[in-house]
């Protein structure tokens, strides 16, 4: 670190210090007395004064608590889907973050440790700690931290040492953020972890794309019959950005990622109650399966809003993603009439020209098969 890099470093945590102390002992608003990047994160104050209504002081020692076995082991169980979900993704975050001194951390949505991954010191009792599985890392157990924020505000936060509640966390810069279940709900939460290491803010960013590749591998393990990625006009499909919706041989709903929970408002978190995907886009259920079987084509699947999205149908298994483009090749997904007619072209050519056939195949009718093609009627 440079000697103006070290100074600037310096001054934040003294700026954060004053600020933290103002609050804490003479109950001042945060907006008053914290440096401007701060002021923007009230939540860090509420969870401050959370830690004060509990009657907790800053300096009193942490124990770091484990829970009893049995409940450790009820917590593991209840989150396995979870930590196999999160394990791949773990291994992949630790590499990327390994040179800089941070490890991975994932609880359950109650703030205990499930799994850890990264170059974890373990004769650094710091590290050690914070990382053993069964572990509380609640608000009620350590205060304020990157892990009890995410799972309080439910969005990903950034902590640097001297922001957390106890002295005795004032070693520690983490990023977190929440993981949402198949359900909506949320499921747990993501933190990457550094010992008097310095500040890295961006790893919020990082930490929140890697929390939601854990989401979609949840999303995707619920069994189901057809997978529709969706994204606005203009994206590109086919990674962790696309908002995912899960369906059964029915069209029913059976799972879904916050970020098509977000496009599509309708979509409602699983509270026992089924809901049908004709409840979330203006055409047939059946256009989607139909859709499923030309090879990676998205089609325009309008929403009950009158707002337009790119869906892309992909059965179980199906990986790959092209795009179908027009004549003129400008990358824009054919709309879903088009996408009917190139299917019942392609059906009545593996039935060999008879339309009746390819019309038994697709389950409609002869005359449509006529119509939609915009052929006569032969004799």
């Amino acid at each position: 670190m440079t000697p103006i890099a070290a100074a600037f470093a310096n001054d934040r945590l003294a700026g954060i210090e004053r600020a933290r102390r103002a609050v804490i002992t003479e109950d001042k608003p945060l907006s008053q007395v914290a440096p401007a990047e701060l002021q923007e994160r009230e939540w860090i104050a509420q969870s401050w004064r959370r830690c004060l209504e509990r009657s907790r002081s800053p300096n009193q020692r942490l124990a770091f608590d484990m829970l009893p076995d049995a409940e450790a082991r009820r917590t593991l169980e209840a989150n396995e889907l979870l930590v196999q979900a999160g394990r791949p993704v773990l291994e992949h975050l630790s590499r990327a973050i390994a040179d800089m001194r941070y490890f991975t951390i994932l609880t359950s949505a109650n703030g205990v440790v499930v799994d850890a991954n990264g170059p974890i010191d373990r004769m650094d009792r710091r590290a050690h700690l914070i990382t053993r599985v069964g572990v509380d890392l609640s608000e009620g157990s350590i205060g304020t931290s990157a892990i009890s924020t995410a799972l309080k505000e439910l969005h990903p936060v950034w902590l640097h040492r001297g922001e957390h509640f106890y002295t005795d966390m004032r070693y520690y810069s983490c990023a977190g953020a929440p993981i949402f279940g198949p359900d909506g709900h949320c499921a747990g939460m993501l933190d990457v972890t550094g010992i008097e290491q310095p500040e890295r803010p961006e790893l919020m960013h990082l930490v929140a794309q890697s929390a939601h590749s854990i989401e979609n591998a949840m999303v995707l393990s619920r069994p189901h019959a057809l997978v529709v990625r969706l994204n606005w006009p203009g994206r590109v499909m086919g990674d962790d950005a696309d908002g995912i919706v899960c369906l059964d041989a029915n069209g029913v709903v059976v799972s879904a990622n916050s970020i098509a929970r977000q496009m599509v408002t309708q979509l409602v978190p699983d509270i026992g109650q089924t809901q049908h995907c004709s409840e979330l886009f203006a055409l047939p259920y059946e256009s989607l399966f139909d859709a499923a079987r030309t090879d990676g084509q998205p089609i325009e699947a309008p929403l009950w809003t009158g707002l337009r999205l790119h869906a892309l149908p992909l059965k179980p298994g199906q990986t790959r993603v092209r795009r179908l483009t027009r004549q003129d090749n400008n990358d824009t997904p054919l709309p879903l009439k088009d996408v009917e007619i190139a299917l019942i072209k392609r059906a009545v050519e593996e039935a060999g020209g008879n339309v009746m056939q390819a019309a038994r195949k697709l389950g409609i009718s002869r005359a449509t098969v006529y119509r939609k093609l915009g052929l006569g009627r032969q004799k």
